[in-house]
């Protein structure tokens, strides 16, 4: 039987540590479960430090060549899928977490993914809402209901470990073909979407963003593919074109 792992490039996203012990500990990580590249956007301490340094032991390297970057989308951009953790209990019939394990077995049904970016948020506070629109899909780590927050690094660990357990798969007809529409394509689109539901008036621009977040949902939890997303974004388009161009009449 043929195994191997069915993404070929795993990066772990760190947005705005605050903990350079955190930091070193999933440096370790990353060398523990073989990530192929650590980034980071715009850290809250010295991530070289001698604090960090002494935790990621063999992991140091990741803390070597780490990326640094100022904002979530210069990050993720060049990701074929981006899931993201996120540690709160939601009851709201929009959410759509998902357990490391739920997302894993999903993941191991698919053919090949090339990049495979995994967010990780604040220490104190986690990821915003905006942020984890970014991701096609949400780990929740299921927990105590009475403390649900889990040390980053913990969550880290857990979430890596599945993926890991569930990466190795065998190569057969019944697996799908990655064609989702990539975080980037979805997040451009959706700007273009809001400008032009502004300009039509059926969105006002102080509420503008919270309705636009409804629809983003949507779309993330409806898998829409690359061509899906293409035909939506080119109805956007044609509608733009005619909007400016009959004002010219």
């Amino acid at each position: 039987m043929n195994l191997e792992k069915n993404f070929s490039y795993l990066i772990v996203v760190l947005v705005e540590p605050n903990g350079p012990l955190n930091v070193g500990s999933i440096a370790r990580l990353c060398a523990n479960f073989e990530v192929d590249e650590l980034r980071i956007i715009s850290p809250k301490c010295d991530i070289y430090s001698l604090e960090a340094k002494k935790m990621a032991l063999k992991g140091q390297r990741y803390l070597d060549k780490c990326k640094i970057f100022t904002n979530l989308e210069q990050a993720i951009f060049d990701c074929d899928l981006v899931l993201a953790s996120c540690g709160r209990i939601e009851t709201s019939k929009d959410s759509h977490f998902q357990s490391p394990e739920e997302i894993s077995k999903w993941i191991s049904s698919i053919q090949k993914i090339n990049n495979l970016a995994i967010l990780f948020g604040r220490e104190d506070r986690g990821l915003t809402n905006e942020e984890l629109l970014m991701a096609h899909r949400i780990y929740n780590i299921p927990s105590s209901q009475n403390y649900p927050s889990l040390n980053l690094s913990h969550s880290v660990s857990i979430i890596l470990y599945e993926l890991n357990k569930s990466s190795n798969i065998a190569f057969n007809k019944d697996l799908k073909v990655f064609d989702l529409a990539s975080s980037k394509q979805i997040n451009q689109s959706f700007l273009e979407i809001e400008e032009m539901l502004i300009k039509v008036g059926y969105l006002l621009k102080h509420t503008s963003r919270s309705k636009i977040s409804k629809f983003k949902k949507y779309i993330l939890r409806a898998n829409t593919s690359i061509h899906e997303m293409n035909i939506l974004r080119g109805i956007v388009h044609q509608i733009n074109w005619f909007l400016n161009n009959s004002k010219n009449k």
